[in-house]
Order: structure tokens, then C-alpha cells, then sequence
């Protein structure tokens, strides 16, 4: 399953939460004779793109991002085409940027909407993906010298996308109806640090407590009946511990990515939680 002799491949956008340096530890755990994997979070794909699953279902509430993958699946000269065209100097600056971000919230049509989302990901602040609670994107001009057009890794995704069917529907749904016998890692919205630390609104839905509490509930449901061994990444916090009580859960510490303060982005403590089959508690009663 895990790949092994290959380049570790980054994934074209940039991402809270992004799973690259934690690829290594997450494959150890993933279970290697399984034929499909499911990501109910999906995100950016580090995961995907770094493992070696005859098939995979990938999955997001984001209707941008699932939109942006299946027309890189099914057209990617032509989407990596137009999408080059936005890669110019003359759209490198906050004028342009705040223009085709108004663009993108009047857009209509997933193609151009695709197309907008990749440029937005690369020249907005951070590598952010926000919406207001009106659905418009409103991530701030990210003043970078020289954006990075993704070409290549763009054409990578594509590739190993044939493989794969995308949906956008709830993550409860997406694991229960997930083959038996397939793998399933989830990489949700994860449980505050603080109180101040609540950015949940990668989509334009929130991910409340309660989503956590489902998630944890499916996880170990789905282990209990032996249909499915789940992974869950997320912060490792006490109320990430008794959420995840009667998984197998070893933490580790992982560089932040992506913080609004420079002096934050430091090494923080983040827990997997295996739910393997044949070896989950009785009691799954969520907290």
C-alpha cells in the first residue's frame, strides 16, 4: 500500500492542516492489504497522493474543492491551461487579486470557479480557504513575491485521480457507505487549542463539538462491526483523548504550517487515533 521508492509528492494547493509532514506516520498506521481508501476529508490530498490504493473515494463538504478535483480528473490540459493564465505579474497585485475574488463570488460556472479557486489558493494570504457565513470567500491579498505556479504537481493529481470517484456529502454518510474491508482516514476541522483557536470554516459550514462527537462515534461503530478500520488525526488535547477513548492513540509532534502569527508556527502535539477492527472497546459512547 504505502509507497515506497517514490518521490513524496506535495499536493498542488496549499492547505490548513496539510498532512505532508506527517505522511510517513500516517501510512505506518493505514492498513497495507486493503484495496480502497476513503478520506471524508480530503482537503488537499497529501494522503492520496502518497499512498497506493487500487482505489480511493475522496470526499469534502468544500462544493470548490470536490468541483476544482473532478475537472482536474476529467480535463487537466485545459484546466492547467487556463489556470496558467492567471499566473502573470500583472495579476500579482491587490487590485487584480480582490477583482477575480469578487469574480469567484458572482461566478456561476464550476469551470472558471475551478479555475479562480487554484489562483486564489496561491496568492491569498497564507494559503487560506475561508468563507463569511454569506458564502463569499474572503480571504485577504497575500502579497507574495512570486507565486508558484503548480504545474506539475497539478498533472501528478490528475494522473492518480483516474483511480478515483470525489463526492461532496456529510462525513457520516461518506464512512458508513464506504466499502467493507476499505480503509478510512479522517483529517477533520480539529479540536480547538484555546478558546481563541476556534477557526472552523474551511467549507461554509462549521465543524461543531457535536461533528466531533459523530466522527468519533462513526469511527468506532464502523471497527466495532468489522466492517471498516479508521484513522482520525486532530490535536492532542484532553478532550481529543476522551473523544477518542477506546481508539489506539499515540501522539507525535508536527511543525504548524499555517498560522496568522509567525512566532506560532511552531512544533505542536497531535494525536492518530486508530480504530482497528478486532480491536475496539464495547463501549462507544461518545463524550
Amino acid at each position: 500500500m504505502t509507497i515506497k521508492n517514490h518521490k513524496k509528492q506535495r499536493a498542488f494547493l496549499k492547505w490548513a492542516g496539510g498532512k505532508y509532514n506527517l505522511i510517513e506516520k500516517i501510512t505506518q498506521l493505514l492498513p497495507k492489504r486493503a484495496e480502497t481508501l476513503v478520506e471524508p476529508f480530503v482537503g488537499a490530498g497529501s494522503v492520496f497522493l502518497n499512498t497506493q490504493y487500487k482505489n480511493y473515494v475522496l470526499n469534502d463538504i468544500n462544493p470548490d474543492l470536490i468541483g476544482l478535483y473532478r475537472h482536474l480528473q476529467l480535463q487537466p490540459e485545459n484546466l492547467i491551461s487556463e489556470c496558467a493564465k492567471l499566473y502573470q505579474s500583472k495579476f500579482n497585485n491587490a487590485d487584480a487579486y480582490y477583482s477575480i475574488r469578487t469574480e469567484f463570488n458572482q461566478e456561476t460556472d464550476t469551470f472558471r470557479r475551478a479555475v479562480i479557486f487554484t489562483y486564489l489558493n496561491r496568492h491569498g494570504y497564507n494559503g487560506l480557504c475561508r468563507y463569511n457565513l454569506s458564502g463569499q470567500y474572503n480571504v485577504p491579498f497575500g502579497r507574495y513575491v512570486k507565486p508558484y505556479f503548480p504545474e506539475a504537481e497539478m498533472y501528478f493529481f490528475a494522473e492518480k485521480a483516474q483511480n478515483a470517484s470525489f463526492t461532496q456529502i456529510d462525513f457520516q454518510t461518506c464512512m458508513q457507505h464506504a466499502p467493507k474491508g476499505a480503509v478510512i482516514y479522517c483529517d477533520p476541522p480539529y479540536v480547538s487549542l484555546s478558546e481563541t483557536a476556534n477557526f472552523t470554516q474551511y467549507s461554509r459550514a462549521g465543524f461543531a463539538f457535536h461533528d466531533q462527537q459523530r466522527l468519533a462515534h462513526t469511527a468506532a461503530e464502523l471497527a466495532l462491526k468489522g466492517t471498516n478500520t479508521v484513522l482520525i488525526s486532530n490535536h492532542d488535547t484532553p478532550i481529543s483523548r476522551k473523544l477518542y477513548h477506546n481508539a489506539n492513540i499515540r501522539s507525535t509532534k508536527v511543525s504548524r504550517v499555517i498560522s496568522q502569527k509567525v512566532e506560532n508556527r511552531r512544533a505542536v502535539k497531535e494525536v492518530l487515533a486508530l480504530y482497528k477492527v478486532g480491536s475496539i472497546h464495547q463501549s462507544t459512547k461518545p463524550v
